[in-house]
């Protein structure tokens, strides 16, 4: 089976260096699940042409809050300088299920901003974790950005096969109309 371009894989680390001498590479994991890069056996760094190249995964294990992955056939700190600063990714099939009304960052972002009046707000970007109690929706629009957050309380519905997402209207954005 042919793996999907590298561009629609899932994020879940970048390589920061070679660690050691024998071709291990350092990952800072993305992922609020870090405790799944033990078990990985395989990831997808960038390729040729945007395609996706598999890496066998040989060892892995946690270091100060990183983790080190042992690729099958680098065995040098050369080999290994070459993965510097790429993503490690995987297949959006290879996460697990996540219960009703719960979302990953990456199902969010791109999706079309409307307030309950169906007027369109924007288009959401990203979604930043702000250390309180709900991550936020950066929702931009003509250069201006909007940050919602990601709670009951402002987002009223998620539409993923519709590419929508129906949020409360920020009151400073009600007096700017």
């Amino acid at each position: 089976m042919t793996p999907p371009p590298f561009s629609e894989m899932v994020a879940i680390g970048r390589v920061v260096k070679p660690q050691g001498r024998k071709g291990e590479v350092l990952v800072q994991p993305f992922s609020d699940r870090p405790e799944r890069f033990p078990s990985l056996r395989a990831v997808y760094v960038p390729g040729e042409s945007g395609a996706a190249r598999a890496m066998e995964v040989v060892s892995c294990w946690p270091h100060k809050g990183r983790f080190v992955l042992k690729f099958r056939g680098v065995e040098s700190i050369d080999d290994a300088e070459a993965f510097r600063g790429m993503d490690v990714r995987i297949g959006e099939d290879e996460l697990p299920a996540l219960p009703a009304g719960s979302y990953y960052h990456h199902q969010l972002k791109g999706l079309a901003a409307f307030d309950e009046a169906g007027s369109p707000v924007g288009t959401v970007q990203d979604i930043l974790e702000t250390g309180g109690e709900a991550p936020v929706l950066s929702v931009r629009a003509a250069g201006a950005e909007t940050l919602i957050p990601l709670a009951e309380a402002f987002v009223r519905e998620v539409d993923l096969a519709r590419g929508r997402i129906v949020v409360v209207r920020p009151q400073y954005l009600e007096a700017a109309r």
